[in-house]
């Protein structure tokens, strides 16, 4: 069926597109967000912290949980709902000059994304079959992501300028709300018509156990993820403050803010086609953390904005190609079918809702304690190492399953 990649692929590409604008608007606002709310003065580093990672709490709990009460449900019911859900309280804060709105309006953000994700994976696993699915999470959880980082800063930050933080919200809620919303009942198929489903072979369900999830190994599966959520939330939720530090203001701080996401969206075709030729995914997924994680552990050693800001693009860029296409690739084909949504809700609320947070408020501190953003980076940098290194561990655990999944691509 070759009208999956635009109907399923496509559909669900623009969606995350929108969903990336609607997490990434108060990185964007948030100091006019905070002189208009009343936290711009001393507790600006703690409030700041809280008001961004709020989301990131309500998204850890929602996607572990919602991975496994939405098993049994039609991921296109669950998107729709979703979708619709976050887009109205995004378009709320918008009209609220209350912190107590905004951070249960992002609370809501995050709650509703976390539901939402694991979705994404029943699609890839339900329509596509297993040699497509690197192809299919690049296109559907992996340009969407980035190219809303990329370009979202370049568009973003001008309206925020011209127009004011109010608009900004209205404009990415209302987004969801008049265009994803229809774009999903429409394109969008019932989880019954998928080819792949788990219940496809006329076989029952098997009940979940630990064995589905594929046992102790996904445990260092999971620890590499959380190490990666807090590579990327701790860089993307403070990168227009971050490269402001570093001399970089008005249009400049833009097309600085979105560097290190474009260079992801380079690098992406490079490192598919050699993750496609020579299917080690896990090999290439570990040096996508342990390669970034030694080059942020190299900032203080180079001086100047542009030096440093070279430093995290390259890591951030070749962390993002190397790592996020090939992981949701092995979750996928490794985890028993009817485990993949649950699988998908642990392993994205741990690591981007658990490790998101808890980098958030770690780089937020630091900058408090110490003036500069760079303590924070580093720390960072050497725990995305130990991650590469635990995905290494995972890599040689479930060679059995690897070998499998390889010979049936």
């Amino acid at each position: 069926m070759r009208s999956k990649w635009w109907s399923i692929g496509g559909s669900l590409m623009i969606g995350l597109f929108v969903a990336y604008l609607d997490r990434s608007n108060l990185s964007v606002s948030l100091p006019s967000v905070a002189q208009d709310m009343g936290f711009a003065g001393e507790g600006f580093s703690v409030t700041s912290s809280l008001a961004l990672t709020i989301f990131l709490i309500g998204y850890a709990l929602a996607n572990v949980l919602g991975g496994f009460l939405t098993r049994r449900l039609d991921p296109k019911v669950v998107v729709v709902w979703s979708f619709a859900l976050w887009s109205m309280a995004t378009v709320v804060i918008g009209f609220t000059s209350s912190l107590a709105v905004l951070l249960v309006c992002r609370a809501i953000l995050g709650l509703a994304e976390g539901i939402y994700w694991p979705q994404q994976s029943r699609f890839a696993r339900g329509w596509f079959a297993a040699d497509e699915l690197t192809k299919a999470n690049s296109l559907i959880q992996y340009y969407g992501q980035f190219l809303a980082l990329a370009v979202g800063f370049l568009v973003l930050t001008p309206i925020y300028q011209a127009f004011g933080w109010r608009v900004l919200f209205f404009l990415t809620g209302g987004l969801g709300l008049v265009f994803i919303v229809p774009l999903y009942m429409k394109c969008l198929r019932p989880e019954a018509e998928a080819p792949f489903r788990p219940d496809a072979s006329g076989q029952p369900s098997a009940p979940l156990n630990f064995d589905s999830f594929g046992g102790w190994s996904f445990v260092f599966l999971v620890f590499s993820y959380i190490t990666q959520g807090m590579l990327f939330w701790g860089i993307t939720l403070w990168i227009p403050l971050v490269v402001k530090s570093l001399g970089f203001t008005g249009i400049d701080q833009a097309l600085a803010s979105a560097v290190p996401y474009a260079a992801a969206v380079l690098l992406a075709i490079p490192m598919a086609i050699i993750s496609d030729r020579t299917k080690q995914r896990v090999l290439i997924a570990s040096l996508g953390l342990l390669i970034p994680g030694g080059l942020l552990l190299l900032l203080p050693q180079v001086d100047g904005g542009m030096a440093k800001l070279a430093l995290i693009t390259v890591a951030l860029g070749f962390y993002a190609a190397s790592y996020t296409p090939n992981i949701w690739s092995i979750l996928q084909s490794t985890v028993a079918p009817e485990a993949v949504g649950p699988a998908s809700g642990i392993m994205n609320g741990l690591g981007a809702g658990g490790g998101g947070t808890i980098a958030g408020f770690l780089v937020g501190m630091l900058h408090s304690s110490t003036g500069s953003y760079m303590p924070g980076f580093m720390v960072l940098g050497g725990l995305v190492v130990l991650g590469g290194l635990s995905l290494l561990t995972y890599g040689r655990l479930s060679a059995p399953r690897l070998a499998t999944q390889t010979a049936a691509g």
